[in-house]
């Protein structure tokens, strides 16, 4: 009888080990860490369709997005869906479109993460030769796909608000295995 009651508490013990572990990985999940998959072409060449890359959820409860990051945030037109873009305005920001080159604060922007020579059109938000200011608390996001994404050139500058979170890390195919490398520009 005492090994019977040994045996049941082991078991017991084992799985309420399980039930905290998988206790503590939603929590992660939920708030601090989550999986996401690339669907569709708007970030090629950066990312490919069905590649999955780890969301840090957290980062911008203690800091603000900066330009050059890999963000996943809320659709403006759906919230169901999930975009994967690149902070290019900040707020305060001017943003211009000339010659299929962006301009920031008056400067051209040098974006190595494009594929040669693509073209970059403007949207009904912004046009080919005018200028908008991104508003305070809000970013203007781009894909790298430039004739293939929707972004703040079509819908829009997107508030912090929306941000699910920043890219940290491409863990599938395994031979892409890395860190989401973040731009410097010279600003």
């Amino acid at each position: 009888m005492e090994i019977l009651k040994r045996i049941i508490a082991g078991i017991f013990d084992f799985l309420q080990g399980i039930v905290v572990f998988l206790a503590l990985l939603v929590m992660v999940y939920l708030f601090v860490m989550s999986p996401q998959e690339i669907n569709g072409a708007s970030m090629e060449p950066s990312f490919y369709n069905g590649e999955f890359i780890l969301t840090n959820k957290i980062i911008y409860k203690f800091r603000n997005p900066k330009r050059g990051e890999v963000v996943i945030f809320k659709s403006p037109k759906n919230k169901e869906i999930d975009y994967i873009k690149r902070v290019i305005g900040l707020p305060g920001d001017t943003v211009k479109l000339y010659k299929s080159a962006l301009y920031v604060n008056g400067q051209k922007l040098e974006e190595p993460y494009l594929a040669p020579g693509v073209y970059i059109f403007g949207g009904s938000y912004l046009a080919e030769g005018y200028e908008v200011t991104v508003p305070s608390g809000m970013y203007f996001v781009v894909g790298d796909n430039r004739p293939h994404s929707s972004d703040s050139r079509e819908f829009g500058p997107v508030s912090k608000e929306d941000f699910i979170g920043h890219a940290i890390l491409r863990y599938w195919p395994f031979q892409k295995v890395g860190l989401v490398a973040t731009p410097h520009y010279t600003l």
